[in-house]
């Protein structure tokens, strides 16, 4: 489990680090807090930090259920992770340089957690025969 525990710290530094990027263009761009709109790039990187934090709510407990409960390692459910940190950051650069690109970077973030959340339901209704 520990390195669930690491893709999961990982992502949390993300979404951070996605956070501090809003700080910075918001000063960058001179939108002015409570503000969330003005300028067309500072609005790129809000929307990128507000979708991250609309994943991670799926994504950190799917992937510990996976691990815990699904079928296969937990070094599997880790490995997948890695595509969801990877997908968010081919998300993160794509929105912010032109939002019709975010395609790829959002299907690296969807799909693996599907998976677990598939593999966790799977796994949890093998153990209860």
């Amino acid at each position: 489990m520990p390195w669930v525990v690491l893709v999961a710290v990982l992502a949390l530094l993300q979404f951070a680090a996605f956070g501090a990027l809003v700080g910075r263009a918001r000063g960058q761009f001179g939108v002015q807090a409570p503000a969330t709109t003005g300028h067309p790039v500072f609005e790129r990187y809000y929307r990128v930090q507000y979708n991250t934090m609309e994943q991670i709510v799926v994504f950190l407990p799917a992937l510990f259920l996976s691990a815990a409960y699904g079928f296969g390692a937990d070094w599997m459910s880790a490995a997948l992770g890695l595509v969801y940190l990877a997908g968010r950051q081919i998300y993160f650069v794509g929105y912010v340089r032109d939002p019709k690109s975010r395609g790829l970077g959002f299907v690296m973030t969807v799909v693996p957690g599907a998976i677990f959340l598939v593999n966790a339901a799977a796994g949890a209704i093998a153990m209860l025969r």
